[in-house]
């Protein structure tokens, strides 16, 4: 069985705290989680969360309080010999509906599509990784209803580090993430965004560090 613990900061909210325990069955996940929502007025279904995946199969969600439910499903064809992965999301709650697909055209070439059901709203995504690790990714994105693009350059280092810049051109807004996923020197996030069209720029900051256990029966 596996647990995590995961605590949050937000520079516009109080801090929040997440607990998750996984637990694997055969070739699926078992997973529960839980926020101090949970148990700050007394054991509750406030913040509980169940959810069952197959790797690569499907993910599906249950929010207990809410009696709300999110199913995933994922494969992935051959079209003209090259990898097309397909992804079929419906939220009950949100009453929403997408299709996401993305072919590879070789390891450091990728365009992917988005489609959500009812709105209409379309996104094409170009994936580029450059080098030959691949360690520097970037990824223009053009959304068709709104008829704007969005941006995001990331870059990964030896150990665990990564950065990622992104820009939204349609609120304007730059954000700029600092993410760390090692086991020796710990699994931590930190982002922040701002919104260039405001004049009195004040960035939105969040902390985000995880720590993960193994117990073995």
């Amino acid at each position: 069985m596996k647990a995590s613990l995961k605590g949050r900061y937000e520079s516009e909210k109080s801090s929040t705290s997440v607990a998750t325990l996984s637990v694997n069955a055969g070739d699926a996940n078992l997973k529960a989680t839980f926020t101090d929502a949970t148990f700050v007025k007394g054991p509750s279904f406030d913040g509980l969360s169940l959810s069952l995946d197959k790797p690569g199969a499907f993910i599906l969600d249950y929010n207990v309080a809410k009696k709300d439910f999110r199913f995933q499903f994922m494969n992935t064809v051959r079209l003209l010999d090259k990898p097309l992965s397909l992804t079929y999301i419906h939220a009950h709650g949100d009453n929403r509906t997408a299709l996401d697909g993305s072919l590879a055209f070789d390891p450091a070439n990728k365009v992917g599509v988005s489609y959500a059901f009812g709105s209409g709203n379309c996104k094409v995504k170009y994936v580029y990784a450059h080098g030959e690790m691949r360690r520097t990714v970037f990824e223009p994105c053009y959304d068709v209803s709104k008829n704007v693009w969005d941006f995001a350059l990331s870059k990964k280092f030896e150990g665990g580090d990564s950065i990622k810049a992104t820009y939204q051109a349609s609120a304007k807004t730059l954000g700029l993430e600092w993410n760390r996923d090692s086991k020796v020197n710990g699994c931590f996030k930190i982002s922040t965004s701002f919104n260039l069209a405001d004049r009195d720029i004040k960035p939105k900051i969040m902390a985000e560090s995880t720590l993960n256990y193994d117990f073995l029966f």
